[in-house]
């Protein structure tokens, strides 16, 4: 570790992941130490193993090819994706090829038939982020179809500007954990707030404040009560009441707490009146008015499985302190994920709290780093990803329904699109294979275009799945520029080692790519990385001093010192202190100005299953439904702790947490004494789209009726393709039984969170874990 004492070694450079800033050494064995930033207190672990060699020995070391695309190329008979063999072959080749397939599908289809696929966690470089990378080379060879909104965020990003503000501005305007230690008398929070998911904020961090911020707030005295099918998901270092509610039911809880409010008098009519629009139309429903049902506490509990009584008094507590209510984003990841972020706006609004030290809403304290940071918020440097003319896009979940359903229409924010007959995907950052729902269906989908490109380091899932694989380097294995929203610092991110094997930097493939489509001079405009690194930064210096009145050292100072300060505020981040001290000098960007609790524009659209207002609607599957007969257990697949998403699953610090090799499901104690199920079992989760293995954990962390998988774990199916019988996936990944269905048609976001499974002990044949496996590799290239 480094001394805390400023004085940095020379041998010492920085490298950022997502989960933090490191500091890396080189002694004199010339050995290399990964250590966190010396001045973040509460490092996160993962980006320690960057180099390990148990993570370097699944690089992809040379530029390869599957053997089926190749054959097929001839005019042979072809094995489809998953499972071949791959040919390795030189750079001059496999870029020969892509471009060729990049050619062939722009001349025949046109560029509508060409997908960008990225996703923004592949690095924390500001110019070496791949999702920018991949998409102005795109851009600058016509155009792609493109994504909307992300996984984590797809009914809330397409929903809050509607409501309140865009979810961006709702992300960097939380109120600072210091005012929420001063302030805050109770916490409530729907679906926990874990500090565990606040390792990661996009870009990196520096400074890692969660766990630091929930304790702090307990040591002031402020209460917690956590809403969730699990008690663990908040840690504030004290006690936590748990009201252990049925998941997918918060809607209806909140829906209860608001009549509650309304029933005694005691939601604020003043801030309702001067801040909302649309109390009233959400009101006439609350009270039955208009579907004869009054959303009481007792209609609630019957859903939720709450006591009414607590219920009840849960309203008039909240009525009666400084409230935060906080909502972790799992809640919209499920069946009409839209309605509690709409409930949860209604109801802050209602305690008319919103804007006040401490008070208010929160949409999520514990889901990124990002949240609560006192730090001025000042822009960052950005690689232009230039113009892209194709207008067609997806929201980002609904990719199998493009690849499955070519020319049909879908709906989104109340307009009508239609799905494009997609005939190649370039994919550089990210993995599909972890994040998508229904994974055997995307594996049916994977099969219909012609070409599947990507850059990657690991032969993760994705990388199996493609035609053509291009080794890229890690973040240790280039120069860069770490910068990330309301952090204190910027740094030189340092080249640290020389690329394993034969890896390039994104940019000198898209570079020789670009050469090979005569589009060079537009996507390098003649500079090499490093000169785009200078670029990048003299051009925000400058930027910054006009806009900011803030001046940062020149580039060779700022590069020859590793790193720089960034400027500091010393006002207090208040979320929309400035629309509560007057609403008309600084209005909203929603239709009116005003927080919408009735949005006149959605309910225009005319959706069945998204009016205009927080309410109630069953979910498709859920403890309450027909179908909990035949799989009676909710499946809840949250963050893991030892990895961001898949990244890095195959380093020991992940690894070290699976039991017998497989991840762990946490069953409630009485539910898994009804199984016979004990400790370390072999078990199978299954429903009907299919079963993994995993390794059971009675416990009492989570409630009868609930089981508990982590997302993370590289999929490993036992037979890649479909046609030999149902899908068994043996490694413990939860998207093996997700359901693939929006959570409505105006959003159209991703329901993982909405599950039925049921488990039992594994009795059939020892399957071996083959997730960390290299797939079959020869330099035979004759047929190349």
């Amino acid at each position: 570790m480094p001394n805390n004492d400023n004085q940095q070694d020379q041998t010492t450079t920085y490298t950022a992941a997502h989960w933090g800033l490191y500091e890396i050494s080189h002694g004199m064995t010339e050995a290399m130490t990964i250590s966190p930033y010396r001045h973040d207190p509460n490092p996160s672990d993962i980006g320690r193993y960057l180099n390990h060699p148990h993570v370097e020995a699944l690089r992809v070391q040379k530029p390869a090819i599957r053997k089926g695309w190749l054959d097929k190329q001839q005019g042979n008979t072809a094995a489809p994706r998953g499972g071949d063999q791959y040919i390795e072959v030189s750079w001059e080749t496999a870029l020969d090829y892509a471009a060729g397939a990049l050619r062939k599908v722009k001349q025949q289809h046109g560029n509508q038939a060409i997908f960008g696929g990225s996703y923004g966690w592949s690095s924390a470089g500001r110019f070496h982020h791949s999702q920018s990378q991949v998409h102005r080379f795109l851009n600058s060879f016509g155009g792609y179809v493109r994504s909307k909104n992300s996984y984590s965020l797809g009914a809330a990003g397409a929903l809050m500007h509607w409501l309140v503000m865009p979810m961006k501005d709702l992300m960097e305007n939380h109120t600072d954990w210091q005012t929420m230690e001063k302030h805050c008398e109770l916490f409530l929070s729907f679906g926990g707030s874990k500090y565990q998911n606040a390792q990661v904020s996009t870009g990196g961090t520096a400074e890692h404040r969660a766990r630091g911020g929930l304790n702090a707030m307990h040591k002031a005295g402020v209460r917690f009560i956590n809403v969730s099918p699990v008690s663990d998901d908040i840690e504030t270092g004290g006690n936590v009441e748990w009201l252990a509610i049925k998941p997918n039911t918060d809607t209806a809880l909140i829906l209860a707490l608001a009549y509650t409010l309304q029933k005694n008098g005691l939601h604020d009519h003043a801030f309702l009146e001067r801040y909302c629009v649309g109390y009233s139309q959400f009101e006439r429903y609350l009270t039955g008015e208009t579907d004869g049902q009054p959303k009481d506490a007792q209609w609630a509990a019957a859903i939720t499985g709450l006591p009414s009584q607590r219920i009840e008094q849960l309203a008039i507590e909240l009525s009666s302190h400084r409230t935060m209510i906080n909502m972790a984003w799992s809640l919209q990841r499920a069946d009409h994920g839209e309605q509690p972020c709409f409930a949860l706006i209604t109801l802050a609004a209602m305690l008319g709290q919103i804007g006040l030290p401490g008070g208010g809403f929160a949409f999520c304290y514990g889901a990124e780093n990002l949240l609560g940071s006192p730090h001025k918020h000042v822009f960052g440097p950005t690689f232009s990803q230039g113009k892209n003319a194709v207008e067609h896009f997806i929201p980002v979940a609904r990719i199998a329904d493009m690849l499955l359903n070519p020319g049909e229409s879908f709906t989104y924010e109340g307009q009508t699109y239609q799905y494009q007959d997609i005939r190649l995907i370039y994919w550089a950052g990210g993995n599909p294979f972890h994040h998508h729902q229904d994974l055997k269906r995307l594996s049916e989908a994977w099969q219909h275009p012609e070409t599947i490109i990507t850059n990657e380091q690991y032969w993760t899932p994705s990388a199996k799945m493609a035609d053509i694989v291009f080794p890229a380097t890690t973040t240790l294995e280039r120069n860069d520029i770490f910068y990330a929203k309301r952090e204190p610092i910027i740094a030189a991110m340092k080249q640290a080692k020389l690329p394993e094997g034969e890896a390039w930097d994104d940019y000198a493939i898209f570079a020789a790519l670009s050469e090979r489509l005569g589009i060079a001079d537009h996507f390098t405009e003649g500079k090499n990385a490093d000169e785009w690194l200078e670029h990048l930064y003299t051009n925000w210096r400058q930027a910054l001093k006009e806009k900011e009145g803030f001046e940062l050292p020149d580039f060779a100072t700022f590069w020859r010192e590793n790193e720089a300060n960034m400027p500091q505020s010393n006002e207090p981040v208040i979320m929309l202190e400035a629309f509560r001290r007057d609403p008309e000098a600084n209005p909203l960007t929603t239709p009116s100005g005003k927080i919408e609790l009735f949005s006149q524009s959605i309910a225009d659209f005319g959706l069945d299953d998204c009016p205009g207002y927080a309410c109630w609607i069953e979910p498709h599957e859920w403890l309450g439904s027909p179908k909990a007969q035949q799989f009676p257990l909710h499946l809840i697949s949250d963050q893991p702790k030892n990895k961001l998403h898949s990244q890095l699953d195959h380093s020991p610090h992940s690894r070290k947490d699976r039991i017998h090799g497989r991840e762990p499901v946490y069953i409630n104690t009485q539910d898994a004494k009804r199984r016979g199920l004990h400790y370390g079992d072999l078990v199978q989760v299954f429903n009907e789209r299919g079963r993994c293995l995993a390794s059971a954990v009675p416990s009492e962390t989570v409630r009868e009726g609930v089981v508990r998988l982590a997302t993370g774990a590289w999929y490993d199916p036992q037979h890649w393709q479909n046609d030999q019988g149902g899908l068994l996936e043996k490694h413990g990944n939860p998207n093996a039984l997700t359901a693939d269905v929006p959570t409505s048609s105006f959003s159209q976001g991703s329901t993982a969170q909405t599950c039925l499974v049921d488990i039992q002990a594994w009795s059939g044949e020892s399957l071996a874990v083959t997730a960390f496996d290299l797939p079959s590799l020869t330099t035979d290239n004759h047929n190349v």
